[in-house]
């Protein structure tokens, strides 16, 4: 049985009017007291960017990408405020984290049962319960919509090696999970995070079984890591039956000013399965100027995570990938420029009847 070909992206939902938009700036408004006093800190960024494709769909859509799916346009990304209240991992004590997100942004990554706006997302919200321990890290209990714990690339494309998210984000992993998730350090070389959770990207659960992921972290010495994640759960719609499973491993390794991340991912539900692999390589010139290069390669066997989703044609398999160039300029204070190359190639023909595109980017965020 083939699977319901799962996220990247929902429809937009039908907007419902500016209500839930004035209830989400009353959320805001309710928190600025402790913004004042300190209790609560506010940060956020603001992005916009323009992008040409050489082999857009229709002249107007770039196939196979999330944000940087417009050709030829100038696009108001996101703006997205961050409300954060940390927890102290040295007592009994409680904290939360939101972000509030407008923007184009918003409309794909929204979750099934939440509708905040046409363009307007929360993709965190959650409560973080600590108890303390004898070595001092804790152990947090968090409640609510939390990021996945999959792969190195993040929603915040700032914070991301390169600008435009790449095919792993896209098509192996979920966006978040809401639920609950139990975390600690239980040394200086070890952590561990293990969730219940409504399923992938949903807030309202689709049947009647809870999916789990889990995460252990193994850090060596100062300049390693590796993470390895499972999930398993039914994500079917009523059925509870055609489980998900499968796992991400991810490498990271730092050579003085360059870093070198390495991710692996397999996933299989029922009759269906898909593997990807991607690698990064950043090198910070200077404090001004970095370079970010990634490369990565989706087997999507029986098409499950592909057919008809973001422009790619209804298929029963392809294997795609993409390489990708981005210089970071952070000259002005505050600010990152990015322009960033890209290359595509699918074994189908995918990008307006051929099977490779180039585009280029300019992608300027401010971080506050």
């Amino acid at each position: 049985m083939r699977a319901r070909p799962p996220r990247p992206p929902r429809p937009p939902r039908p907007p419902r009017g500016p209500r839930s938009s004035r209830i989400s700036f009353a959320g805001i408004l309710l928190l600025l007291p402790g913004v004042l006093a300190g209790q609560v800190k506010l940060t956020g960024f603001a992005e916009g960017s323009y992008l040409y494709s050489n082999h857009s769909s229709g002249d107007s859509i770039v196939v196979g990408r999330l944000y940087d799916r417009f050709q030829s346009q100038f696009t108001v990304n996101a703006l997205a405020v961050v409300l954060d209240k940390p927890y102290d991992a040295a007592k009994v004590s409680a904290g939360f984290h939101t972000e509030l997100m407008f923007g184009q942004n918003a409309t794909l990554i929204k979750s099934a049962g939440a509708d905040f706006g046409a363009q307007v997302d929360v993709p965190d919200l959650y409560v973080t319960l600590n108890v303390p321990t004898a070595g001092g890290n804790g152990v947090q209990l968090k409640v609510g919509r939390i990021p996945t714990l999959l792969g190195l690339e993040v929603i915040e494309t700032y914070a991301n090696p390169n600008w435009s998210e790449g095919n792993q984000f896209i098509y192996v992993e979920n966006f978040t999970g809401t639920g609950v998730s139990v975390e600690a350090k239980l040394n200086r070389h070890v952590d561990a995070q293990f969730r219940v959770i409504n399923g992938w990207d949903l807030v309202r659960d689709n049947n009647q079984r809870k999916s789990v992921m889990g995460r252990v972290g193994l850090y060596p010495d100062s300049v390693t890591s590796i993470g390895i994640v499972g999930f398993w759960g039914p994500e079917q719609p009523n059925n509870v039956a055609a489980n998900r499973y499968g796992v991400d491993w991810l490498l990271w390794r730092k050579f003085g000013k360059a870093a070198v991340w390495v991710q692996a991912d397999y996933g299989k539900e029922q009759s269906v399965s898909w593997s990807a692999l991607g690698g990064w390589i950043t090198y910070d010139m200077n404090a001004a100027v970095g370079v970010a290069v990634r490369a990565d390669y989706v087997n999507d066997k029986n098409g499950a995570r592909t057919s008809g989703v973001l422009g790619f044609p209804t298929n029963t398999g392809h294997r795609f990938g993409s390489g990708t160039a981005t210089l970071n300029l952070r000259a002005w204070p505050g600010a990152v420029v990015r322009p960033e190359l890209r290359y595509d190639r699918s074994t189908l023909p995918a990008f307006d009847a051929g099977k490779d595109q180039l585009t280029a980017a300019l992608a300027v965020v401010y971080i506050f």
